[in-house]
């Protein structure tokens, strides 16, 4: 952008224009073909380039059903790639493309304030390169992630009034210094657009799919929901809320290790739980086949009890 330009444009306009220059040549359009049930399709989506040897981020769904596809990018360059993992829990997985990339940055959405200004750049409808700018309209909103028989909330999701079309999902979604914060998932209606935050779990993510293909996790069976203590309770455990246990699942560890419905789990491991996102973040691969203690209001009495989480399977 040349002098002459930049001073007829306002400076929304400037930073989007900059954000778009940067993104752009690290955002890809995917090609991928799917094959059974008696035939055969093909599919749609955009990918993010981060590291300069060929890896990029996508969202699980877009690489669904394949294991194999084309990446292409605006300067008319092409690549076959093969995807290397895939989290359906979390929507995100990593392809590799043959050849060299532009990877772009990434950034930290635990640093974004609702109102601030986002860009998100992917492949709407087979348009690639399309630009659309909007702002956070709203942070920790939640969105349910299946795999198989297995469910999963992905936490911290980003909510914008950019606008995404079909062909968006696995794009980017940056900040106005053109660091990617999230990878767009969803459209959950007109001027309501959805992305999964890049922050420090993410990035975990990211590197167990880049190492192992994978993402390992714990699991403990409860079904429930945030609750808040009565005013004894609180003062006495120094908590406001926990997590209500409505349901044990058959034969799961916190059957075994005595949680009952009703139970209001307070602790795991000694953290504190007020919520499934809680209790999430600490059931990583490192308590897998752990004995970790977890401490439940039951009735008007405090509960020690010790649990072993398993490896959450499909």
């Amino acid at each position: 952008m040349d002098e002459d330009d930049s001073a007829v444009l306002d400076a929304y306009s400037v930073a989007v224009s900059a954000v778009a220059d940067a993104l752009i040549p690290s955002v890809a359009s995917l090609r991928v073909s799917r094959s059974g049930g008696g035939g055969s399709g093909g599919g749609s989506g955009s990918a993010v380039a981060f590291t300069p040897d060929g890896y990029l981020v996508t969202s699980a769904h877009v690489v669904a059903g394949t294991d194999r596809g084309t990446a292409a990018f605006v300067d008319g360059s092409e690549h076959d790639f093969r995807v290397i993992g895939r989290d359906p829990l979390s929507d995100l997985a990593v392809i590799r493309a043959d050849g060299a990339l532009t990877p772009a940055r990434l950034g930290d959405a635990a640093r974004l304030r609702v109102g601030q200004l986002v860009v998100a750049i992917g492949n709407p409808l087979g348009f690639g390169g399309s630009t659309t700018a909007g702002v956070v309209s709203a942070l920790g909103r939640s969105l349910a992630a299946r795999d198989g028989r297995t469910s999963r909330m992905v936490e911290n999701v980003i909510q914008t009034d950019a606008a995404l079309n079909p062909g968006n999902s696995g794009g980017a979604l940056a900040d106005s210094r053109g660091r990617v914060v999230g990878i767009n998932t969803a459209v959950a209606g007109i001027g309501l657009g959805l992305a999964v935050p890049i922050d420090a779990q993410t990035r975990a993510v990211l590197g167990a799919l880049m190492r192992d293909g994978r993402v390992r996790r714990a699991w403990l069976g409860v079904v429930g929901g945030p609750r808040p203590l009565p005013p004894r309770l609180a003062g006495a455990t120094g908590r406001a809320r926990g997590l209500e246990v409505v349901q044990t699942l058959d034969g799961s560890p916190a059957g075994s290790g005595g949680v009952r419905p009703g139970d209001v789990i307070l602790e795991l491991d000694g953290t504190p739980v007020e919520g499934v996102g809680d209790l999430q973040r600490r059931l990583g691969v490192d308590a897998i086949g752990r004995r970790v203690g977890v401490r439940v209001a039951r009735g008007d009495r405090i509960v020690e009890l010790d649990v072993v989480p398993e490896e959450l399977t499909a």
